[in-house]
């Protein structure tokens, strides 16, 4: 049966996985209902650490599932990409860097960011190549519906990655138009940084909702690439992954937005560096270069922060912190009666 969503000539050919291909997801959150079961999450997660005596220079602290497993980063990939950007020229104020990294919930503030960018390059919102979108935030989604607004490529959540793209298509001299090309010298650059900073060869190459080149990477080796950019704050300030970092922590509004769980984990856990990706994804780390990335199998979005903590509680990091997005309750009657929680799902390694 074809998909509500798409019309008949937009839909793909059906592909049937191989069962016997498929990850080795584990259960890492449950939603309980007056103490059953109702409901419970996949996925895959991994801790790591950089060590020199390690194999690869990197030590796995802990995992669960199949964190080996190819998979699709989705939006966490944003931080990597704008490091490829400013090791090509990129040179913003760093809230406006921070909206680069961003899946930014389409307020004013990220609106505007947006037209900074473009602005300070000479360019309009003819350059953006990104899909149109309505405002991903709730509130900025009525708001902007109630004053008439429709999908844009300005209100769609990747416009500040976009706007941030031409502009370093203009600063080195490249054709603005067509940068989304997975041939253009932007995205080799992009693809190249990504090689380095995850030290993986990607799997296979995709397209990203937004019309980014998107590549099938390992959690440890998107694991690898956080910890090495929080660190990087720490160790190397002057480097392009410290300047993607730092903006990250000093704008963790940017980064998502008032109400979201990512920018909230950014204000609570200091030096850290996290972002989330559509279908279940979440990248933190930490300023030692510990880092923790995680996979929820079936996309949902509701187990992905839950997890993320129980996983920072594994690595001694204080989550006390982050009690109120730790966990989920689940009404009846608007009464509690159940909680979505992180199972128990480390496993020493």
């Amino acid at each position: 049966m074809l998909s509500p969503a798409l019309p008949a000539h937009a839909q793909a050919p059906a592909q049937t996985p191989d069962n016997a291909a498929l990850p080795q997801h584990v259960p890492l959150a449950v939603q309980t209902r007056d103490g059953l079961v109702e409901s419970i999450h996949y996925g895959s997660v991994i801790a790591t650490a950089p060590d020199e005596s390690a194999d690869g220079g990197l030590r796995t602290l802990f995992s669960a599932g199949d964190s080996l497993a190819p998979f699709y980063p989705r939006s966490s990939l944003k931080p990597l990409q704008a490091v490829a950007m400013v090791r090509a020229g990129l040179d913003l104020p760093a809230d406006l860097l921070a909206l680069t990294a961003a899946s930014h919930s389409g307020a004013a503030v990220h609106r505007d960011g947006a037209l900074r960018i473009l602005e300070m390059h000479g360019l309009t919102l003819e350059a953006l190549e990104n899909s149109t979108d309505l405002p991903y935030g709730p509130d900025e989604r009525e708001e902007w519906l109630r004053n008439g607004g429709t999908a844009t490529r300005l209100t769609q959540n990747c416009s500040g990655k976009h706007a941030a793209m031409a502009a370093t298509c203009v600063i080195n001299g490249w054709p603005v138009r067509g940068y989304l090309d997975p041939e253009h010298p932007l995205q080799q650059l992009v693809a190249a940084t990504v090689r380095e900073l995850t030290v993986e060869e990607p799997e296979r190459t995709s397209t990203d909702g937004c019309g980014t080149p998107l590549f099938a990477l390992t959690l440890r080796g998107m694991a690898r690439a956080f910890g090495h950019l929080a660190a990087a704050v720490v160790t190397n300030p002057g480097s392009p992954e410290a300047a993607v970092g730092r903006a990250m922590i000093q704008h963790p509004e940017m980064v998502a937005g008032e109400g979201r769980d990512v920018t909230e984990l950014m204000r609570l856990l200091p030096g850290a560096v996290a972002k989330d990706g559509f279908e279940g994804v979440q990248l933190v780390g930490l300023p030692d270069g510990r880092a923790l990335a995680l996979k929820i199998s079936d996309g949902g979005d509701r187990a992905r922060m839950p997890v993320t903590v129980r996983g920072l509680e594994a690595l001694d990091v204080d989550t006390s912190p982050l009690a109120g997005i730790a966990s989920g309750a689940v009404l009846g009657g608007g009464r509690p009666v159940g909680q979505l929680t992180a199972t128990d799902f480390i496993t020493a390694t």
